[in-house]
C-alpha cells in the first residue's frame, strides 16, 4: 500500500472500554508509516468508552473521538464518522476487533488493482451465532431484488471505498441511513476479498434479533419500493384466488356433488383476506411512518464533543 495515501477508519463505538485500547494499538501497528485518522464516534455508550476515547486521543492525535448527545444507532453514527472523514480511503468496520485491522491494506490494494470504488471482506466462515449467519443470508438475499446488490457479494460491515465518494454518501439526508444501500446507489464498480472473521476480543455483541430485524426493514423499506409491491400483488392473488374458489364452490354445489358448511368457508376467507389486509396495512404504515418521523425530526445524530479535530 502506498504510503502516499490518506486512510480514514470510521468506527462506531457502543460499550466497548475493554476493546479499544487494544482497537488503537493493533490499528498504529497494522498501518505502520501510513497516514492515517482513526475516528471512533461514541455512539452513547453506557460504559466508560468515551473517556476512554479522550485518553487514547491525547496519547496519539491521528485519533479523532466523536460524541453523540444521543444514542442514534450504528449507520447514524457511522454518517457522523463519514462527516469527519477526509482520508484517500475510507474504512468502515466494529469496534470488536473480530475485523482486523492488519487485513485493511489488503482491501485498500485490492480495490486500486481492481479500480474499484468499493471492497468488501468476504468472511467465509463467520464467528458468531448460527441465527446471525442466517439472517445474514437472508438480508443478502433479498438485497438482491431491493438494492440491485450483485449476487455474489457479500454485505459485509467491513469495507474500504474511495473517499471520493464520503460527499455523495453525505447528501443522503434521511432519518434512517443504511450505508450499504447509499453505496448501492452511488455506484456498481464493487469488488470483495477474502479475509478471515476473528473471534471478539472482549464483551459481547450489542446485536440482538430485534435490532438485527429493525435494520433489516430499514434496508427494505429505507430503499426499495419491493414490499409494497408485493403487497399489491398479494392481494390480486388472493382476489384472483377467492374467485376462483367461489367459482368451484358454487359449481359443486349446484351439481349437487357435495354440501359445505358455511361457517369452514367463511371462518378460512376471514383468515386469509384479513391477515393479507393486516400485512397490507403493516407495509404501507412502515412507510408512512418513516416519512412522519423524517419530516418532523430529519436529523441522524446530534454532535456533543469531539476531540482532535485535525488529524489529517
Amino acid at each position: 500500500m502506498s504510503t502516499t495515501d490518506t486512510i480514514s477508519i470510521v468506527i462506531p463505538v457502543y460499550n466497548s472500554e475493554d476493546v479499544l485500547e487494544e482497537l488503537a494499538q493493533q490499528m498504529a501497528f497494522a498501518l505502520g508509516e501510513a497516514p492515517y485518522e482513526l475516528i471512533l464516534v461514541n455512539d452513547q455508550s453506557k460504559d466508560n468508552s468515551w473517556n476512554v476515547i479522550k485518553s487514547l486521543s491525547a496519547k496519539d492525535k491521528r485519533l479523532k473521538g466523536v460524541n453523540l448527545r444521543k444514542n442514534s444507532g450504528q449507520d447514524n453514527a457511522i454518517m457522523a464518522g463519514l462527516g469527519q472523514a477526509k482520508g484517500d480511503w475510507v474504512v468502515i468496520m466494529d469496534d470488536d476487533l473480530q475485523h482486523s485491522p492488519h487485513d485493511i491494506p489488503l482491501l485498500i490494494e485490492e480495490a486500486k488493482s481492481k479500480e474499484a470504488d468499493i471492497c468488501y471482506a468476504d468472511f467465509r466462515r463467520k464467528k458468531q451465532a448460527l441465527w446471525k449467519n442466517m439472517g445474514s443470508w437472508f438480508n443478502g438475499k433479498i438485497s438482491e431484488f431491493a438494492l440491485g446488490k450483485p449476487r455474489d457479494i457479500y454485505l459485509s460491515p467491513f469495507k474500504v471505498f474511495r473517499g471520493e465518494m464520503v460527499k455523495d454518501i453525505l447528501s443522503y439526508n434521511g432519518t434512517y441511513p443504511y450505508l450499504d444501500g447509499i453505496l448501492f446507489q452511488i455506484t456498481a464498480n464493487i469488488v470483495q476479498i477474502p479475509v478471515e472473521h476473528h473471534e471478539r476480543y472482549a464483551g459481547r455483541s450489542n446485536y440482538n434479533l430485534f435490532k438485527s430485524i429493525g435494520v433489516f426493514l430499514k434496508m427494505l423499506t429505507g430503499f426499495s419500493i419491493y414490499p409494497l409491491r408485493l403487497a399489491s400483488y398479494m392481494g390480486f392473488f388472493i382476489t384472483v384466488l377467492g374467485l376462483l374458489s367461489g367459482v368451484y364452490y358454487l359449481v359443486e354445489y349446484l351439481t349437487g356433488d357435495r354440501t359445505y358448511e358455511g361457517w369452514a368457508t367463511l371462518v378460512m376467507l376471514i383468515l386469509i383476506i384479513g391477515g393479507a389486509v393486516l400485512t397490507t396495512l403493516g407495509i404501507m404504515g412502515e412507510y408512512l411512518g418513516r416519512l412522519y418521523l423524517g419530516r418532523n425530526f430529519p436529523r441522524q445524530y446530534i454532535i456533543k464533543e469531539v476531540v482532535n479535530n485535525d488529524t489529517l
